[in-house]
């Protein structure tokens, strides 16, 4: 029983392993016909391979595809973890083999020419004849080198980006404390003006009544005043027009004080 459920798990573990770097898959992306790969191998392998038209070329079967269109296949993704703390018996490990599509053969080279893992009847067949061939381990051990490297670039940036992201968000709060802050000091500036011009305001208001106040009185006064006038011009031409028609004995009695 566990000879069969070791050979049961070195089974499960061939179906999540990439065919590139020869690992489990770290985010496995599936192509349209059904291969799947570590993303970051198909996409190391796609700008390698993709051709003017931007398709690239399944490294299993060699169907054609675009990397924007690959999904994340992620019941691999719940095999791998749940594979991650399962031991394998090394026996059973080394029993793991990949075969050809096209053959049936084992898969153990690795077109240079055309970057496809292929058989050796593969390398017989007129499609790859006169292209240079390795040994799938000894590309697999560059690659996953390559790989490392880039993932260790990708961490890098990874952090650099956080680091940026919390300086952001540092800024952000520094000026919203700012900003805030001289928001209040212009209400506060604008505030104070503000019951300054009342209390101005107030004050020429006043000086405006009492002005207003002045100059009416004035202007009462000299009213008045003309009334007495014009009643006492009024009073002369009434005492005028009798003396006009009296007799000459009324006209000339005191006629020197009316004429003064």
């Amino acid at each position: 029983r566990a000879t069969m459920t070791s050979e049961i798990l070195a089974c499960v573990k061939e179906e999540v392993t990439c065919p590139i770097c020869l690992d489990l898959f770290i985010e496995p992306l599936s192509i349209g016909c059904g291969h799947s790969f570590c993303k970051a191998c198909i996409t190391l392998m796609y700008e390698s391979k993709k051709n003017k038209a931007g398709q690239g070329t399944c490294p299993v079967c060699q169907a054609s595809y675009q990397l924007e269109n690959l999904q994340p296949n992620r019941h691999l993704t719940n095999i791998v973890e749940r594979l991650k703390g399962v031991q394998l018996n090394p026996k059973q490990e080394k029993q793991k083999e990949y075969r050809c599509a096209h053959h049936g053969e084992k898969l153990q080279l690795f077109c240079t020419t055309d970057r496809l893992v292929i058989c050796w009847l593969c390398e017989r067949s007129q499609e790859h004849r006169g292209h240079k061939t390795l040994l799938l381990e000894e590309v697999a051990q560059e690659y996953k080198e390559k790989l490392q490297e880039i993932l260790q670039k990708l961490r890098a940036e990874e952090k650099e980006f956080e680091n940026r992201k919390d300086v952001i968000q540092k800024e952000r709060t520094y000026w919203k404390n700012q900003i805030k802050g001289e928001q209040q000091n212009v209400k506060a500036v604008f505030t104070q003006l503000a019951q300054g011009l009342n209390s101005e305001e107030k004050n020429e208001l006043q000086k405006l009544q009492q002005e207003e106040k002045y100059i009416l009185d004035s202007l009462q006064e000299s009213e008045n005043e003309l009334a007495k006038q014009k009643q006492l011009v009024r009073d002369l031409v009434s005492e005028l027009e009798k003396r006009l028609q009296g007799s000459s004995m009324d006209m000339l009695q005191d006629v020197n004080d009316i004429i003064e």
